[in-house]
Parts: C-alpha cells; sequence; structure tokens
C-alpha cells in the first residue's frame, strides 16, 4: 500500500501526460483497491474526520490519463467518457439491490453488501456508501462522498461531489443519519450520526446553521467544515439581517434533537434490507 500510494503522488505530481503501460498499471491497482473500500477519500481517525489526499490524487489522475472513448451497453444506450471511468459493474454476489431504471455507478466507488438503490439515481467516482443505506430516486451522491452505515438519502437529495481543491473535506454523512427528499449537503458539510436532513434544507460550508435548543449559531470556520451535531433535527428557516431587519436570508435551524416521536417518523422498514444469505 505504501509502494502504491507513493508511486501515485508521484505520478500526480509530475504533470505528465504520456503513460506507460506501468503507469496505467499501478492506476488500474489503485482503482481496485478504491472499489473494494481499501482506501477511502476520508477516514474517521483519532475521533476526527481525515481527508486522505493522496486518494483524492489519484482519482484525478485517472482523468487525466483517460481518452474520450464509446461504451455502447445496448443501440439505445451509448455514452462517451474517459475509458478510465467507465459504469461499474456488480455480481448477484455482491449482495445489494440495484433496482432497474437508469441508474448509474461509476466506477471507483465502494458500495457495500446490503445497499439500494432506486432508480433513477447516480453515484460519481471517490464515493463510499456503507452497508444498508438506501439511495432513493433522483438522488445524487457526488465525488468522494462518503456515506455511513443505515442512511436514508431520499428522493431528489444531494450530496456535493469535492475533488478540488485537494485538501478540501468530502461531504460526510455518518451512520444512521436520515436526509429528507430534495435536500442538499455540500462543501465538505458533516453530518454526525442520527441527525435528521428535513426535506428542502441546504446546508454549505458557508451556511449559518442556528442552534434553537442551545440558543447559538453553529461554530465554524475557513478550515473546519459546518458539523451537523449528532442526534440534531434540521429544518429550514430564516434570519433577520443585521444590516437591514426588514428581510430575512435562509438559514436552516436546529429545532430539536431526536426523541422517540422523531425516531418513529423516520424509522427504517427493514423488509427492504431482507437480503438472501
Amino acid at each position: 500500500m505504501i509502494e502504491l500510494k507513493t508511486k501515485i503522488i508521484e505520478l500526480y505530481d509530475s504533470a505528465k501526460s504520456d503513460f506507460s503501460s506501468d503507469d496505467i498499471n499501478c492506476f488500474e491497482e489503485f482503482k481496485k483497491i478504491l472499489n473494494t473500500g481499501k482506501v477511502r477519500a476520508a477516514e474517521f481517525i483519532n475521533e476526527k474526520w481525515v481527508t486522505n489526499e493522496w486518494v483524492k490524487k489519484g482519482i484525478l489522475l485517472g482523468f487525466r490519463m483517460g481518452i474520450i472513448v464509446e461504451f455502447s451497453y445496448t443501440d439505445k444506450k451509448v455514452f462517451y467518457d474517459k475509458h478510465t471511468y467507465p459504469e461499474k459493474t456488480f455480481s448477484i454476489d455482491d449482495n445489494l439491490r440495484l433496482v432497474p431504471g437508469g441508474s448509474s455507478v461509476r466506477d471507483g466507488v465502494f458500495i457495500a453488501s446490503s445497499v439500494t438503490m432506486m432508480p433513477p439515481m447516480y453515484i460519481n467516482v471517490g464515493a463510499y456508501i456503507d452497508e444498508g443505506s438506501m439511495i432513493d430516486s433522483h438522488a445524487l451522491v457526488g465525488s468522494c462522498a462518503q456515506v455511513g452505515k443505515n442512511v436514508h438519502l431520499s428522493a431528489g437529495a444531494i450530496l456535493g461531489g469535492v475533488l478540488e481543491p485537494i485538501g478540501a473535506n468530502p461531504v460526510i454523512i455518518e451512520n444512521n443519519v436520515f436526509v429528507g427528499g430534495n435536500a442538499g449537503i455540500f462543501e465538505g458539510v458533516i453530518v454526525k450520526q442520527k441527525a435528521i436532513i428535513a426535506a428542502g434544507v441546504i446546508i454549505t460550508a458557508g451556511t449559518p446553521v442556528y442552534d434553537a435548543v442551545n440558543k447559538c449559531f453553529l461554530k465554524k470556520d475557513k478550515r473546519n467544515p459546518v458539523e451537523i451535531p449528532e442526534r440534531a433535527v434540521v429544518v429550514s428557516g430564516s434570519r433577520k439581517l443585521e444590516s437591514n431587519p426588514n428581510f430575512s436570508v435562509y438559514c436552516p435551524i436546529i429545532i430539536k434533537y431526536r426523541d422517540n416521536s422523531s425516531d418513529n417518523s423516520v424509522s427504517l422498514e427493514m423488509d427492504l434490507r431482507i437480503f438472501d444469505k
């Protein structure tokens, strides 16, 4: 692994555009371990999410290496994209559900067993989807986004991709989070365990989020993304402009922290997550 990491960094930093067969084999080995989840764009280390810059360099290297080719699956299904990133293929042994109807997963994505994907949805390169999660219709999981166990990403929800700049944190959704329909999480925002993001809520790195329970805005700075606390229930709201109180601007609000009522409202139907052994 250390040798592969060193080679990927060297290839990326070289800025070369003419690659040897050894270079291409190195990238394919990198993509293999990306597909199996042995490496990922961000890891939880010492109680903190840490971005693996070399992994993002490897993903970008694949775009530099790639040439545009035609992918023909049927007479009506033809695509033109970099040859290094074809559509990911699955088998029955992967023990997941990919429902027919126009969904697509790019190569270089880790999908754990017991994940359900409803059509049409899209998962981009570098993403990581852990066990028991559901990616619902019209949802988008952007480049390098990290999704934990038993997450429900509702219809039309978006997790923004963060491939550049290299050091920028990807969007991270921890275990047992519920993301409502048409919600959007962008720019390296971290949603901690068991939080609920209500339908239509939009959160970016620069979005002030007000905690109505503790009567304060969540702390944020340029180096650290916004973190939605564990069990927080976030809804759309507004706040008055200090410069002109006659006007208000959008503001997500933590209206409460999860209780039995909110747990019941987002309980998962395990019938959808039963797989043959």
